[in-house]
């Protein structure tokens, strides 16, 4: 009598059952909340006490904690503290394989976004509860408030087009997160370095790291089609003007005697902005450092592409 074929039913049922298990959505809702937190992780780490306020209407002795460092000499910072996680999170979400997974997208982003949101208006609540009640430290706290949930909105950016854009678009958030760990790293490093070596040595590090992330990213991503090279190209365009535009940004803002005075401060932060784009020594550092990365990361594909294409013929 012959035997009637066994169908391996159990072991495809089980195997579904495991990846419906590990792509759960509510996962990434986890994700994005650890990746929001892990972005702030700079500043928690030295205590999260609320920066000295020009405006303030208490002595500085006892300064309440902060989600956010608020103030016009930190706008860099808050910009990092707020990009990084929302790149990590794109990174994760891209890995985890939202595209696959129902409803991963929107609560990856929402996981992301209501920390951050949060932080926001803790702190500006709180800070405004120290200041002088004047019009200027309204306009003060609004303005801050403003530009980080504005940053918050780049960050969702960043986050959806990492997480689910083809690699080209992909490239356009990766470029935009590489800009954001410059000054993330620098501030999370600068508490363990060395009062003797360790400034210099960051000082040393610290210029190389846009340019280096951005270009393992072009590596990445790849030069396989017109609009990956077009994300290439503004990648390496993102990373000349971002430190140029960072220098004025931080320049005019920390000029006190023109605080205040709009016009002033647009016409000083631009003349510095131009000179830092076109200063050789400034503007070639960052250009150079992201074509040799994506050069060597490139013929580094290259050889492992080449030997995985060996080894399948043998």
């Amino acid at each position: 009598m012959n035997a009637e074929p066994v169908l391996p039913t159990a072991p495809v049922h089980v195997g579904r059952t495991e990846e419906t298990r590990a792509r759960s959505p509510w996962v990434h809702l986890g994700v994005g909340v650890a990746s929001a937190v892990f972005g702030l992780l700079p500043w928690l780490i030295t205590g999260a006490r609320m920066p000295v306020q020009n405006l303030s209407a208490f002595a500085p002795t006892d300064l309440p904690i902060v989600l956010l460092p608020f103030s016009q000499y930190d706008v860099v910072w808050i910009f990092a503290l707020l990009v990084v996680g929302a790149a990590v999170a794109g990174i994760a979400g891209r890995a985890l394989g939202v595209g696959r997974t129902p409803r991963a997208t929107p609560l990856l982003l929402a996981g992301l976004v209501v920390p951050q949101v949060a932080a926001v208006v803790q702190t500006a609540t709180t800070v405004a509860a120290t200041l002088q009640d004047r019009i200027e430290a309204d306009l003060y706290v609004a303005a801050l408030s403003a530009g980080s949930l504005a940053t918050v909105a780049i960050g969702v950016a960043v986050a959806a087009l990492i997480a689910r854009a083809p690699r080209g678009g992909a490239l356009t958030g990766l470029a935009i997160g590489a800009v954001a760990a410059s000054p993330w790293l620098s501030s999370l490093l600068r508490p363990f370095a060395s009062p003797v070596a360790g400034e210099p040595l960051l000082l040393w590090i610290v210029p190389w790291i846009t340019p280096v992330l951005a270009g393992v990213a072009i590596a990445w991503a790849g030069l396989r089609s017109v609009g990956r090279i077009i994300a290439a190209v503004a990648t390496v365009a993102i990373v000349w003007i971002a430190p140029a535009l960072i220098t004025g940004l931080t320049n005019a803002l920390g000029f006190r005697l023109i605080l205040g005075q709009p016009l002033e401060m647009l016409d000083y932060g631009s003349s510095v902005f131009r000179a830092a784009l076109f200063i050789p020594e400034l503007a070639l550092r960052p250009i150079l450092g992201v074509v040799v990365a994506a050069g060597v990361g490139l013929g580094v594909r290259a050889v492992l592409a080449r030997r995985a294409r060996a080894t399948g013929e043998a």
